[in-house]
């Protein structure tokens, strides 16, 4: 049928074994979709039309939610396609250009857990001078910078997916395209698609976390020299919702790295499992734990559904 293999499409894979029940998967996965959607979604609106959250921790965490609501919007659409309508067949060029969002998106998320651990730094130790160092404008450039951090670094790997030979088997291991996936099937030398993006791992997952945990033991120290309990307290309840998604995220990062490198005998469905709690639970949790744990949060989302004028 294809007379040249390498331009054949690619082939997405649900879950192995269980394909005569898909149907029946898609429904929590649809479910989980929606709320993601409705969760991140909603935060957006609020953090736009609520001028009391016009500061730059909910600036930062409008960036969080636009991250998760684009994740959300880029694995949805072959996910549901392959568990629901069983179309598996997907195009290199939108495979290629799913793996790069998927990718960047994990990158600019990490990056935007970072600032906002910088956001938390500056609060506790300059409170005073809180809003004159994290202005509008730089909070703009440092949304700015973490964008193009992910945009362009995960250029150099993806590119080359274009023009490589697939003479091999077409069939993917996930519903989604991921390089991992992608370059192994090349017939072509992959050597650098295989070491560069160990050293992004470690120049982005890897420094973003060690930053974020150097910048948590300044914070801590500044608390302690508090002298009131209360104001200790008070202090640190307002970093409880940026450190549930800081751990919400690097859990799943490190839970899907261990399985891919020390979980090689591991069953298919545990891998496949994985990737989904990696790439839908942080984006289903984040929107749940700030409506939780932030009391301007929920006010706006009452003062938004109850038809009240926005402060």
């Amino acid at each position: 049928m294809w007379p040249n293999n390498s331009a054949a499409p690619f082939l997405l894979t649900g879950f192995l074994g269980s394909e005569g029940i898909h149907h029946w998967i898609s429904i929590p996965f649809f479910a989980i979709y929606l709320s993601t959607f409705f969760g991140n979604a909603t935060l957006l609106i609020l953090i736009w039309n609520d001028h009391s959250l016009h500061d730059p921790m909910y600036f930062f965490l409008a960036m969080l939610a636009g991250t998760d609501l684009g994740m959300t919007l880029t694995t949805m659409p072959t996910v549901l396609g392959v568990l629901l309508l069983d179309q598996r067949e997907i195009a290199h060029g939108a495979c290629f250009t799913q793996s790069y969002f998927i990718h960047t998106l994990a990158i600019v998320e990490s990056g935007i857990l970072l600032a906002m651990a910088y956001d938390r730094f500056i609060a506790i130790r300059a409170p005073l001078r809180y809003k004159s160092i994290l202005t509008n404008s730089r909070v703009m450039k440092i949304g700015l910078g973490v964008l193009l951090r992910g945009f362009v670094s995960i250029l150099p790997p993806i590119l080359p997916l274009y023009w490589f030979p697939y003479c091999r088997s077409h069939v993917l291991s996930h519903a989604f395209c991921l390089h991992q996936d992608v370059m192994k099937l090349a017939c072509a030398d992959i050597t650098f698609n295989r070491l560069y993006p160990v050293i992004l791992v470690a120049m982005t997952f890897f420094l973003d976390a060690l930053i974020i945990v150097f910048s948590y033991i300044l914070i801590l120290k500044t608390v302690m020299s508090i002298a009131s309990g209360e104001e200790q307290a008070k202090a640190l309840n307002t970093c409880v919702s940026h450190i549930s998604c800081v751990l919400v995220f690097y859990i799943t990062v490190i839970g899907l790295t261990f399985i891919h490198r020390f979980g090689r005998h591991a069953p298919h469905v545990v891998h496949i499992t994985m990737s989904y709690v990696y790439f839908l639970f942080p984006p289903f949790m984040n929107p749940l734990i700030y409506s939780i744990k932030t009391n301007q949060i929920q006010r706006s989302f009452v003062r938004l559904f109850s038809g009240h004028s926005r402060a």
